[in-house]
């Protein structure tokens, strides 16, 4: 395979000297600081979602968290290489999945998290520790994985992804001193900074696809398939390893969630700063369908769980009113 990684922005100008970083043209340039500017303030955003205090409190007790971390970079960059060898995808492909499986978690496992009635402290520790560990696990996992594929080991710039994920530290810091600081803006930013950053890679993706004329077709069913299964999974094993290692019900619905979700802005970041348009193709979309996959299926596991809570808790509640008896302890219980 081709040499088909570039450079990160704020680093050399080619790498082996083969392909320069960015692609000839203002709107190249343009394109690829509006992206740095999103990625900025998305970890922003997700910053301000992070207490000192929580981190404290998970760092003395830290079995959930360590458990949610083997879930997080044990079970999905496992999927995506498993994944990428059984459907076979092609090079440059295998590369952008297993940039999407080792990627830490983000905000939208927050939100899932909160909707399924998940524990939020462990959520938001759980993104804080995973977005610092990508410095190291991701670079690491990465080089890993590409020993299972030929003519890839040297196309992935192992030392611009570190340098990068150290860089997105920054507003990632700068969001927690907001939020220790001044907590009142951190709900606005948070909210505010998901969206602008959302629609804004979303334009830029499009602008990119259409300079470079991108027949979408390249976008094979093999790899819509592997976005469609690789959250499943990751809902899937990190709550049964939840449940495994003796976590509650409700802390392994906070795994599972935090499990199948990547950052997909970081994700999107990555693909888009690391490699040229003309090399990426019609991969570059690749992370909007994979974040757009996440969404679904947390959307229907949130709609399963409330259904199933809907029911369980009207079946109690007939059940007691059809036993007096059962009434009466549970007056008794909360008396006591």
């Amino acid at each position: 395979m081709e040499n088909v990684s570039a450079v990160h922005v704020f680093g050399n100008d080619s790498l082996n000297g083969t392909l320069d970083f960015v692609a000839p043209g203002a709107m190249a340039r343009t394109l690829n600081f509006i992206m740095i500017g999103c990625v900025f303030v998305t970890m922003v955003s997700l910053g301000c979602t992070m207490e000192i205090a929580r981190i404290k409190a998970h760092i003395v007790k830290p079995k959930g968290v360590a458990i949610a971390l083997l879930a997080q970079y044990g079970i999905m960059p496992l999927t995506a290489f498993s994944l990428a060898k059984a459907f076979q995808l092609p090079e440059m492909a295998s590369v952008v999945v297993l940039i999407c499986g080792c990627s830490p978690g983000g905000l939208l496992s927050n939100m899932s998290s909160l909707f399924i009635k998940g524990d939020m402290n462990l959520s938001i520790v759980m993104t804080t520790f995973s977005t610092v560990l990508a410095l190291g696990m991701m670079p690491l996992l990465l080089f890993i994985y590409c020993q299972g594929f030929e003519g890839i080991q040297d196309a992935i710039p192992y030392k611009d992804i570190a340098l990068s994920l150290l860089i997105i530290l920054i507003p990632c810091g700068i969001g927690i001193l907001i939020n220790h600081y001044r907590p009142k803006y951190s709900n606005f930013i948070t909210k505010a900074g998901l969206i602008l950053s959302s629609v804004v890679m979303s334009v830029v993706v499009t602008l990119n696809t259409l300079k470079m004329k991108t027949d979408l077709a390249g976008l094979t069913t093999s790899i819509l398939a592997v976005a469609a299964l690789m959250p499943i999974i990751g809902y899937t094993f990190g709550y049964l390893l939840s449940r495994l290692l003796r976590l509650s019900q409700t802390e392994s619905r906070t795994v599972s969630m935090e499990t199948g979700c990547q950052n997909g802005q970081l994700c999107l970041a990555l693909v888009s700063l690391l490699f040229p348009p003309e090399v990426i193709g019609a991969l570059l979309v690749f992370p909007l369908i994979y974040v757009l996959s996440q969404l679904c299926w947390a959307v229907l596991l949130v709609l399963l769980f409330r259904t199933h809570q809907y029911f369980t808790q009207r079946n109690k509640g007939a059940y007691q009113a059809a036993n007096p008896e059962m009434q009466e302890v549970g007056t008794l219980e909360k008396i006591s």
